[in-house]
């Protein structure tokens, strides 16, 4: 993604026109990360079948689904963890224009836990946008 295309992305969160800004945020950062594909969608074809095991798998979903944290720890390593935190720090480096997206990156930050669990929310919610197309 190239820094037009960040800014204006980061112009959108702040704006409000793009969804939840802690979850967009935590699943722009994580799309930054080094994931092997194959793990990416062994953990989202797990938690698919958590949803559909629960219900209607596509109700909304949310940071503490059981699905959404099968994905988590799927995919969670130390180092993993703490190369989201790096892509959190550039993206508020790239964010200094726009307070809410800089209090919502700080966040993140803060917590990088939730973070993780906000960026396997988006992995998830994009799998399943992906299906209905």
């Amino acid at each position: 993604m190239s820094e037009s295309e960040l800014h204006g992305l980061l112009a959108a969160i702040e704006d409000a026109s793009i969804g939840d800004a802690p979850t967009v945020l935590a699943w722009l950062a994580g799309r930054r990360l080094d994931l092997p594909e194959a793990d990416v969608n062994e953990a989202l074809r797990r938690a698919l079948l958590l949803l559909a095991a629960g219900g209607d798998p596509h109700r909304e979903l949310d940071v503490d689904d059981r699905a959404v944290k099968a994905v988590a720890v799927d995919l969670y390593t130390e180092e993993r963890l703490a190369a989201l935190a790096g892509e959190l720090d550039r993206l508020v480096l790239g964010a200094r224009d726009f307070g809410n997206v800089s209090r919502a990156l700080l966040f993140l930050a803060a917590d990088l836990d939730l973070a993780w669990r906000l960026f396997a929310l988006g992995l998830l919610a994009e799998e399943l946008a992906g299906e209905d197309e």
